[in-house]
């Protein structure tokens, strides 16, 4: 469906390459890069761990799947990144993020949607033709 659109090809990239360096960031944060000798298990407790090993890895197959501009990409992208604010705005204690990632993450949701809105016009302009 995304690769029939030519336009789309270049914002799907820029997309990809955003969940992908997020993704990065938060396998950063799994293996415990800017904490020092402290343990991100213990700083992130053993739930939040698993869910942010869980938003990372998602986010960094969807990356790959938005790159290669395949919709399961960015279906897996709107579904992690939505569960992941849902739980942050709903007050999970294991879901911690600063003001920018949180922003990163809408700026994500958002891009999303507008792949989407893209894509469905692009549809319907190919098929009235």
């Amino acid at each position: 469906m995304l690769s029939k659109s030519p336009h789309l090809g270049l914002y799907l990239r820029i997309v990809a390459l955003l969940s992908l360096a997020l993704g990065l960031n938060d396998a950063a944060r799994l293996l415990g890069i800017s904490l020092g000798e402290t343990s991100p298990l213990a700083v992130l407790g053993p739930a939040g761990f698993v869910l942010l090993a869980i938003f990372s890895l998602a986010r960094l197959f969807a990356g790959v799947g938005l790159w290669l501009k395949a919709s399961w990409g960015a279906v897996l992208l709107v579904g992690a990144t939505a569960a992941e604010l849902a739980l942050y705005i709903g007050g999970s204690n294991d879901i911690r993020m600063t003001a920018i990632g949180f922003a990163m993450r809408v700026v994500l949701l958002i891009a999303v949607v507008v792949i989407f809105a893209l894509a469905f016009r692009f549809t319907r302009a190919q098929a009235a033709d």
